[in-house]
């Protein structure tokens, strides 16, 4: 099995609310690593984490924006414990990430959104190749469903005009046939905004 050389926070992002900018703090410090916090007088918070060893760190600022606190990083760890913990926090706290897991000879891109991978691609010389790309299987039905509602409502309006223009073509008293192209106007412009 092929070791990983590093792993790269080529771009994230944390938007904690500030409920949860202290169960971010408790989840760190539960992960057996050394962490430093610095509360800034703007109300940003600096969280430095630092393997046990102290071979490596990573400095997390936090932006306070209103009632969120928001922070974006691109890091390069080595060791894994800190890459773990990066990966788990993520994770937890929904956050969106690209990052990529650099090998010898190749390099996987893992695409993070609100927490969950969302899309994994291989890269190597010869190109990319997508490994895992997450379905989004809920928002397709919606989607389906939508479309079959369009297309009954279309059936609806489109049988109602042909019964106006029966009516129409019957009628011999000039107001009720201003009444149905009224009507018949109406209908052909809900029908052309259905169809579009």
């Amino acid at each position: 099995m092929a070791q990983r050389l590093a792993t790269e926070y080529v771009k994230a992002k944390l938007q904690l609310t500030t409920e949860e900018m202290p169960q971010f703090v408790r989840f760190l410090e539960e992960q057996q690593i050394c962490l430093h916090v610095k509360v800034l007088e703007n109300g940003n918070q600096e969280l430095v984490l630092e393997d046990v060893a102290g071979r490596e760190e990573v400095q997390l600022t936090f932006e306070r924006q209103q009632d969120h606190y928001v922070c974006v990083l691109s890091c390069r760890l080595v060791h894994p414990k800190l890459t773990n913990v990066m990966r788990k926090a993520v994770a937890a706290f929904k956050g969106d990430a690209i990052v990529n897991r650099i090998y010898s000879h190749y390099t996987m891109v893992y695409h993070y959104s609100r927490g969950a991978v969302s899309r994994i691609v291989e890269q190597t010389d010869a190109g990319a190749r997508i490994v895992f790309e997450r379905k989004d299987t809920l928002g397709a039905l919606e989607k389906q469903f939508r479309n079959r509602f369009v297309e009954q409502e279309i059936e609806i309006v489109q049988n109602a005009i042909n019964e106006l223009l029966d009516l129409r073509n019957q009628s011999k008293d000039s107001h009720e046939i201003t009444m149905i192209d009224e009507r018949l106007r109406e209908l052909t412009h809900k029908l052309f905004v259905l169809e579009a």
